[in-house]
């Protein structure tokens, strides 16, 4: 029997590699700016492309190569702790990060591919409106379904919790922050099979929940 194609995907601001985690049957091309954390990723996938590169330029010259993108562009900029932090004195003042906007704009109107862009739920109104599952905001061309399903709205993190030790390396960075930047593997499982191997799946959500899926892509349609 033949065997189904690999997809060929795009793991942009790859970290460790906690997204990528469950999937199966990819060519994964990763893209981390930070040697370190890219040298614990390959130790993980060893079967992947990793480069240590700019994420953003990365996509912009390579976005048509791909059959499904990731990106979980920086997050601290936009979250309600660092705003916390910062107005308690124990960091200073930071700008928001636009590039996540910018990404969000960009593989919109220019990636006919499955494309996903994660980040965490901000401090402010999101510019563009987002769907959310977990603990995360998503902002993609395809519905995430069963948002709240068991596994996927824990705050699970560390090495028992995401199955990713890290404790042999020498590291520059805080490993504890390294984990818990990481995308619970179940989670991204999860949308990655919502972008492509649960088509049969989502058919038959349309059959039992119609108002609920009408809701999603009427949202949807009302933001393009």
């Amino acid at each position: 029997m033949k065997e189904n194609k690999k997809l060929k995907v795009l793991n942009l601001y790859a970290g460790i590699g906690g997204n990528r985690k469950l999937w199966e049957n990819v060519d994964v091309t990763a893209i981390e700016n930070n040697p370190e954390i890219a040298k614990i990723y390959q130790d993980f996938f060893p079967d992947d492309k990793i480069i240590v590169a700019d994420a953003l330029k990365y996509l912009v010259n390579h976005y048509k190569e791909f059959d499904f993108i990731w990106s979980s562009p920086p997050c601290q900029s936009h979250s309600k702790v660092r705003l916390m932090a910062s107005k308690s004195g124990s960091y200073s003042e930071v700008l928001p990060d636009m590039s996540l906007w910018q990404q969000i704009i960009f593989l919109k109107y220019y990636c006919d591919c499955k494309w996903v862009v994660e980040n965490v739920k901000p401090y402010y109104k999101p510019l563009i409106k987002p769907q959310e599952a977990g603990r995360h905001f998503f902002w993609c061309n395809f519905i995430i379904l069963n948002k709240k399903k068991d596994g996927l709205t824990h705050n699970e993190r560390g090495t028992k919790k995401i199955g990713m030790d890290i404790s042999k390396y020498n590291l520059s960075h805080r490993k504890d922050q390294i984990l818990r930047n990481c995308v619970h593997p179940k989670l991204g499982l999860h949308i990655f099979e919502m972008a492509f191997k649960k088509k049969q799946k989502q058919m038959g959500d349309f059959c039992t929940k119609p108002k609920e899926v009408l809701n999603q892509i009427t949202t949807i349609h009302n933001k393009s």
